[in-house]
C-alpha cells in the first residue's frame, strides 16, 4: 500500500489581506452570483441582487436584494471585524428603511452580546422577519486559492415564532 500525500488546510484569519477595504473589495466581491449564491446556499434562501451601496436615507446598506420567489426584500451588512454596537444600529436602521423582510449580518468574529440581540430580536419580531448572523471565514490547502466558508450563529426560529403566534389564533385556526 503506498502512502498519498494529502494537503494541510489553513484558516486566514485576517481577512484584509484578501479584502483589503470593506467596500471597494468585499461588498463588490460578495455581490457577485457566485458568491452571492453561495451565501444563499448557506442560509436557505435564494438571493437575487438588487444594488450595492443602496441609499438608506443618508446611509447606505452594502448590499439590497430580493428573495427569487417571494419578492422579500434582504438587508445584507458586511463587517469584516468582529460585531460592534454601529453596526447592530446599522442593521436595523437599514431593515426598516427598506422594509426589509430578511436582514443578514455578515461578519469575521460574533461576539456573545450580539449573538444575544439577533436571537433576541428573531424572538420578538413578527414571524415574516428573520435575522441571520453569520461569520465568514477563509480557508486554503497548501497555496490554494482561498475558499469562502459561510458559518451560521443565529437565525431565525420560526418553530418559536409560530407558536407565540399561536395565542392569537381562534379555535379552528389553531386545529387547521
Amino acid at each position: 500500500m503506498t502512502t498519498k500525500s494529502l494537503g494541510k488546510m489553513k484558516k486566514i484569519t485576517d481577512l484584509r489581506k484578501i479584502w483589503p477595504h470593506e467596500a471597494r473589495d468585499f461588498t463588490t466581491w460578495l455581490a457577485e452570483d457566485e458568491n452571492l449564491n453561495a451565501l444563499g446556499e448557506a442560509i436557505g434562501i435564494n438571493i437575487m441582487l438588487e444594488e450595492t451601496e443602496s441609499s438608506v436615507g443618508g446611509f447606505n446598506v452594502d448590499l439590497y436584494a430580493t428573495e427569487e420567489n417571494t419578492g422579500r426584500r434582504i438587508v445584507i451588512e458586511n463587517q469584516l471585524e468582529d460585531t460592534n454596537h454601529d453596526h447592530l444600529g446599522k442593521i436595523i436602521t437599514y431593515a426598516s428603511g427598506k422594509d426589509a423582510k430578511v436582514v443578514i449580518w455578515l461578519v469575521k468574529k460574533a461576539r456573545e452580546e450580539h449573538k444575544r440581540a439577533i436571537e433576541w430580536l428573531n424572538n420578538n419580531t413578527t414571524g415574516d422577519i428573520g435575522f441571520f448572523l453569520l461569520e465568514i471565514e477563509l480557508w486554503q490547502i497548501n497555496d490554494s486559492v482561498p475558499a469562502p466558508k459561510f458559518n451560521i450563529v443565529e437565525r431565525p426560529n420560526n418553530w418559536a415564532k409560530t407558536m407565540r403566534n399561536t395565542d392569537e389564533l381562534t379555535e379552528t385556526k389553531k386545529i387547521q
